[in-house]
């Protein structure tokens, strides 16, 4: 099975990743996996301030402060996975991902917010669960 694991570095990130590890019928090393994050596009005039080396240099530190950890973790459980990153909306990009990557399911941690938070502040769940066709398990 292919699975795209979302993750953010949060706390959610880490009971979905925990969730994989201790459900091993379900989650074994033989599945293909892919670690995939999403970074918040920087406002236009901080890009154009600092300059594309130093926005660089800050979206692949940003990116590494998640999947270096994540991907330790996982190699600690005996899961391989590749990584990706992207720039931009994180439900739109996971759902994107999840579409042309062909994947089996997405699995991704959840805040767990209600529905009046939800419509007030939106949710990256709900993005990835509205715009993607590919099961989606989330994890609370």
């Amino acid at each position: 099975m292919k699975i795209l694991l979302a993750v953010d570095g949060s706390i959610y990130t880490k009971k979905m990743l925990a969730y994989v590890t201790t459900h091993e019928e379900l989650f074994t090393s033989a599945n293909d996996y892919t670690l995939f994050t999403v970074q918040s596009v920087l406002p236009a005039r901080a890009r154009a301030a600092l300059g594309k080396d130093i926005v660089d240099a800050y979206y692949t530190e940003e990116v590494e402060k998640i999947m270096a950890p994540t991907s330790k973790f996982l190699t600690r459980h005996n899961i391989l996975a590749k990584s990706q990153w992207k720039i931009g909306a994180a439900g739109d990009a996971i759902a994107k991902l999840a579409e042309v990557g062909k994947f089996d399911l997405v699995l991704m941690g959840s805040h767990g917010h209600g529905t009046l938070t939800n419509l007030v502040m939106g949710s990256v769940a709900t993005k990835v669960l509205a715009g993607c066709t590919v099961p989606v398990l989330l994890v609370r």
